[in-house]
């Protein structure tokens, strides 16, 4: 095993420190190959980026990273069936989903429409009358209205019976989705999906809306060759669309790698220039001063636009998206600002209640590899965030679940950890007939049990998951080096960006503050610590520990202020006023031995 850095056995998270990359020497190679600095080459080689690649993965683009329809399974099957449609003039209808990766394949796919001189009428299903997915109900309200053409996005690969009813009612049907799919696919013109078990494409890391925008430039080729476009209607430029695809992506969680590093990269730039008033007024309600990031999308942006679906409707997360002049938009984003703020009210609560499960279910003999936690009273919009939240805290994965007494079911959604697939185990539940309703990809899955099988589903995810959770069982924390709060500087903060943009599957770089004293920490919001660290020179950077508060972490920054600590965290430059100045986001802690 690799030395502990720093001699670090037990942080106050219960987490072995090691260096993320002991052998330097890929590191060294990359640096006198492409003329690199020695730091950020070591963070590139620590996250498996080989030394022929420094260069392209540094500056993703769409021209070289962006596969041919033909590699995706009915890709070009679908978008024969689109364009067709459009040029005939048939009325498309669209079903989604209703968080932040389904309203902005909505969104996109609406704008294109548009924009080529077609429409859609879309339905986004209710989460608490409806739940995930199309619906016989959903299909019928489309098919009054005329629909001949259905899209499903980010949804439908398990949705058998509603789209056999489509089918019955005449409907062409075209999925677009990403998650996991059996064998057997649902009734339709085309099943448009990278994670379907007979597509090769290798793509399976994209978001729903990540195929969709492969998907609209297919259609927009044929359309472009039967000379569709003309002066009256120009053809449009999809890549002012990529901010959407961006968002959705980072919102998503799924890795940034490949494609998806080019559509983030590039969508942020897109999205820095205002140009989507729904977008510029979300970022103005929620105090965003800076340029948008990662971050910015995944904490600031995502969650007001998902509590639109979580504890609203997602009709106005898509109304959002759509706006055109900026006083509606301002008046959309002020709600769902109002909404995600009642939701994280609601989501407090569930999770005080859930963490007290967990900790007296991992309290008794035989500790479960899978926490499920389940109550009546809770908000079924907030399930999703409880769960991450346990996987978060307990490092295990984790689901939450509502129970309604009156349908005598539970809903509920699971979060997991890397190298454990809840999505398989899940459509096993399914086939085993333990669930009504289940779907999901490898870190996150929904589903819907009957209360009465609830603990057959306990035994059953315990059984399938407790190799793979043994197996990832990691309590180390990868870092990337040591640093002094002299040493953090906005020039370092940059040179760290370049390796960007970080996320799922591209941790941002992780330093470690050796020896600094907190000379100042308070509570922050409703769960976070802020806090002022100063190194021996008297050198002081601002900190903040989200959801830290009641934790082992929180107690120790709290209370400690007459020994220094090792503090671990991550780098980020923050606007103050018209100040820029660099922060350290808390991730651990540990006394100094």
């Amino acid at each position: 095993m690799t030395p502990a850095f720093l001699n670090v056995t037990r942080s106050a998270k219960g987490q072995r420190w090691q260096v993320r990359l002991p052998d330097q020497r890929a590191a060294e190679a990359m640096a006198q190959r492409h003329e690199l600095p020695d730091l950020l080459c070591r963070v590139l080689a620590g996250r498996g980026v080989g030394i022929d690649e420094a260069e392209a993965f540094l500056n993703p683009t769409l021209r070289t990273l962006m596969p041919q329809p033909s590699a995706f399974r009915d890709m070009e099957k679908g978008a024969e069936r689109l364009a067709a449609a459009i040029r005939n003039g048939e009325k498309i209808g669209i079903i989604s989903d209703y968080d932040v990766d389904g309203v902005s394949s909505a969104a996109l796919m609406l704008r294109f429409l548009r924009a080529a001189g077609s429409d859609a009428h879309v339905y986004l299903p209710d989460r608490l009358t409806e739940g995930y997915g199309p619906s016989a109900k959903a299909v019928r309200a489309l098919a009054d209205e005329g629909t001949q053409v259905l899209l499903t996005l980010d949804c439908g690969v398990l949705s058998h019976d509603p789209l056999a009813h489509a089918a019955d009612l005449g409907l062409e049907t075209i999925i677009v989705d990403h998650h996991q799919a059996g064998a057997e696919l649902p009734m339709a013109h085309a099943v448009i999906n990278p994670n379907r078990q007979d597509d090769l494409s290798g793509q399976g890391h994209l978001c729903a809306a990540g195929v969709v925008m492969i998907l609209i430039a297919a259609t927009n080729r044929l359309l472009r060759t039967a000379g569709h476009y003309a002066d009256q209607r120009p053809e449009p430029n999809m890549l002012q669309w990529l901010e959407l695809v961006a968002l959705a992506t980072v919102c998503d969680v799924v890795p940034l790698k490949g494609l998806n590093r080019a559509y983030v990269t590039q969508g942020l730039k897109i999205m820095a220039r205002r140009e989507n008033a729904g977008l510029a007024a979300l970022a103005d309600v929620a105090g965003l001063k800076r340029r948008p990031d990662v971050y910015a999308l995944g904490f600031m942006l995502g969650p007001r636009l998902n509590a639109a679906g979580r504890v609203g409707h997602a009709d106005e997360a898509l109304a959002l998206l759509m706006a055109h002049e900026r006083g509606e938009a301002a008046n959309l984003a002020r709600n769902l600002d109002d909404l995600n703020r009642k939701r994280q009210v609601i989501e407090m609560r569930a999770v005080d209640e859930a963490v007290a499960q967990a900790e007296l279910e991992l309290g008794q003999e035989g500790k479960p590899p899978v926490i499920i936690a389940a109550a009546k009273g809770w908000h079924p919009g907030v399930v999703g965030l409880v769960a991450a939240r346990l996987k978060e805290r307990f490092r295990k994965p984790a689901f939450a679940l509502a129970i309604n007494e009156k349908t005598g079911t539970a809903v509920g959604s699971g979060r997991s950890v890397s190298g454990v697939d809840l999505g398989r185990a899940v459509r096993a539940a399914l086939d085993a007939g333990l669930l009504t309703k289940g779907g999901g990809h490898a870190m996150a899955a929904g589903l819907t049990v009957e209360t009465a099988k609830l603990a057959d589903l306990r035994q059953f995810l315990g059984e399938q998951l407790a190799r793979e959770v043994d197996t990832a069982r990691d309590d180390a924390l990868l870092v990337d080096g040591a640093l002094t709060a002299t040493a953090a500087t906005l020039d370092l903060i940059e040179l760290m960006e370049q390796a960007g943009p970080y996320g799922s599957g591209h941790p941002a770089p992780l330093f470690v503050f050796p020896a600094h004293r907190v000379v100042y920490a308070d509570a922050a919001g409703t769960d976070h610590i802020r806090c002022t660290v100063a190194a021996s020179d008297g050198t002081r950077i601002k900190a903040i520990a989200f959801r830290a508060m009641g934790t082992e972490l929180g107690e120790l920054l709290l209370s400690e202020r007459q020994f220094p600590l090792h503090i671990a965290g991550r780098l980020v430059a923050d606007e103050w006023g018209a100040k820029r100045q660099p922060s350290l986001q808390i991730e651990d802690a540990a006394p100094v031995s």
